[in-house]
């Protein structure tokens, strides 16, 4: 569908004949534009229109969210956010964190990587538990990589989970409800490692490139991350798993201007060279919608 659409566009869109479309502009009760004399409809606020519009009656007038992302730390994300001048603050915190903010409304979107402990979709369950309010909508903003980083050379020859064990490699945990420490536990309990037989040093990292940071520093041998984060330190990384990334947001401020150019970004070949150069993203199914409230 067009970004722009005309009067047969939105008639069809909308299922009505193009007679009550122009009687709804002459009204101006719908959202439009002229253009050389041609009536044109905007998606976005058409879209918005007919939120607001729907039968139902008025809905509950809720607090404007703090214009904030929130949740978990992704390298493409916050330069995604900086590059495309949306306007958003950052405050990353760990996907549970996240999950917090947006049902408090201190956060317009929060990004989520929160494995389903029953192996179903990730994200969709914990947000249909978290019972957030605003219509939360779920859009993928990519596939990461997650593995295990570790020294240049490897010095202690890691393959897997299990080598942390035999090692006794010292390990760099994430902050409880981090999605990564929600991740390792998963991976933890499938190879049947119990989390007391590793090395983990006494204090958690807070966001992917802190884990990158220790492990560098030589403060830690190994810790459960991304590849970009893993590529931009100089790590070797040893890969675990595919997980999905998704962005949290109201269904009405997903028509908003900062979330939509937010998006517009992701459209771009710059978006798409920056996922290659930071490393261990899919972008193929960015955008799409994994979960709209009813």
């Amino acid at each position: 569908m067009q970004q722009l659409m005309t009067t047969r566009e939105v008639a069809e869109y909308l299922r009505l004949k193009e007679r009550k479309v122009y009687e709804l502009v002459r009204t101006g009760a719908i959202p439009c534009t002229r253009v050389t004399g041609k009536w044109l409809f905007p998606r976005a606020l058409i879209d918005r229109w007919l939120l607001e519009h729907g039968e139902g009656g008025a809905r509950e007038m809720r607090p404007t969210p703090a214009q904030v992302v929130a949740g978990s730390h992704d390298p493409l994300l916050e330069w995604a956010v900086q590059a495309s001048g949306c306007g958003l603050a950052l405050l990353f915190g760990g996907s549970l964190d996240g999950l917090s903010r947006f049902a408090r409304d201190e956060a317009v979107v929060a990004g989520l990587h929160i494995p389903d402990p029953e192996g179903a979709e990730d994200n969709v369950g914990a947000v249909r538990e978290a019972g957030t309010g605003r219509e939360p909508v779920l859009i993928e903003w990519a596939h990461r990589t997650q593995g295990l980083m570790v020294a240049p050379g490897n010095p202690l020859g890691i393959k897997g989970l299990g080598d942390l064990v035999s090692t006794g490699a010292r390990l760099i945990d994430r902050q409880p409800g981090a999605g990564s420490r929600l991740r390792l536990d998963r991976l933890l309990e499938e190879a049947a490692i119990a989390r007391a037989d590793l090395a983990i040093v006494d204090e958690p990292a807070i966001n992917e490139n802190d884990v990158a940071r220790e492990v560098h520093a030589g403060h830690a041998d190994a810790g459960l991350g991304i590849e970009a984060a893993a590529r931009e330190a100089g790590l070797e990384f040893l890969p675990l798993a595919d997980e999905r990334f998704d962005l949290l947001i109201g269904r009405r401020d997903y028509f908003e201007p900062p979330f939509q150019k937010l998006l517009a970004i992701t459209r771009t070949r710059r978006f798409a060279d920056r996922a290659a150069t930071l490393g261990g993203y899919d972008l193929s199914g960015t955008g799409a919608v994994h979960y709209n409230a009813p």
